[in-house]
Parts: C-alpha cells; sequence; structure tokens
C-alpha cells in the first residue's frame, strides 16, 4: 500500500466516522425531519461519502468511532457542522445542548471548556453565522 493509498483510507474512515456522528444527531429524537435529510444530502456530498456508505450508515451510525481531528481548527470545523445538525429544526433545549456537550467532549474539546464551548458554539447559531466566522469566534472566545 502507497503512502497516498493509506492518506486516502485515513481521510474516508474520517469522513465516515464524522458523518455518522452527525447522523446519530439526526436520528437522536426518533426521526429525521425534511431540513435533517437535505443537510444530510449535502454534507455527504462534501464528505464524498458514496450513496453505498451513506445507507449503510443510515442503518448503523454506531458502526463508526468518533475520530477526533488533531488540529484544532478541524475539531471546530466538526463542532460546526454538528451544532448546525443540532440547531437544523431551530430550537434550541436542554436536550440539544446535552447532546452537543456529549460530541464537543468526543471530539477531544477539555471538559472543563466544554460547557463554555457549547454555550458560544450555541449563541453562534443563533446568530446564523457561517464557517469561517465560528471558527474565529471559537478560537477567539477567550480574547
Amino acid at each position: 500500500m502507497s503512502f497516498s493509498d493509506l492518506f486516502d483510507s485515513e481521510f474516508k474512515s474520517r469522513n465516515k466516522s464524522h458523518f455518522s456522528a452527525i447522523v446519530r444527531v439526526a436520528i437522536a429524537d426518533g426521526d429525521m425531519s425534511k431540513e435533517e435529510k437535505e443537510f444530510l444530502d449535502k454534507l455527504a456530498v462534501r464528505l464524498e461519502i458514496s450513496a453505498a456508505e451513506y445507507e449503510e450508515i443510515l442503518e448503523n451510525p454506531l458502526k463508526y468511532p468518533i475520530n477526533p481531528p488533531y488540529l484544532h481548527s478541524q475539531r471546530l470545523e466538526r463542532l460546526y457542522d454538528l451544532s448546525r445538525m443540532v440547531y437544523v429544526d431551530h430550537v434550541l433545549g436542554p436536550k440539544q445542548k446535552e447532546i452537543l456537550t456529549k460530541f464537543a467532549l468526543a471530539l477531544g474539546f477539555t471538559p472543563g471548556n466544554v460547557p463554555f464551548i457549547v454555550d458560544k458554539a450555541m449563541s453562534l447559531l443563533v446568530m446564523g453565522v457561517d464557517l469561517d466566522t465560528f471558527v474565529y469566534e471559537m478560537t477567539h472566545m477567550n480574547k
């Protein structure tokens, strides 16, 4: 196996893991709304998830463990995607906060900081910020 094959394999595995985490959020309330389905469809294309992989992940999203990225900026990008899925129905409450807290911890954020990170992420969602603004604001939230 060449180095590039290894990189491609690792990249695909991380994307499947990320996608399955977002599917878990989408089905956490027992059903998937039209907005959630549309978000998943777009995200699958962006993450290069094939139709067969998409169906496989929908059938068993727990098959893929959450693999946190090494870079902080990539963790924030994943948190942005997860946050958007949590907020896709435009409802933020204790259940959404609990789900986002679990995934923030799984992404490798420091447990002591997670409540602040989740609160900030939720406030940015309400403001409707884009990815770049989200990453910037999350990176500079203590300044």
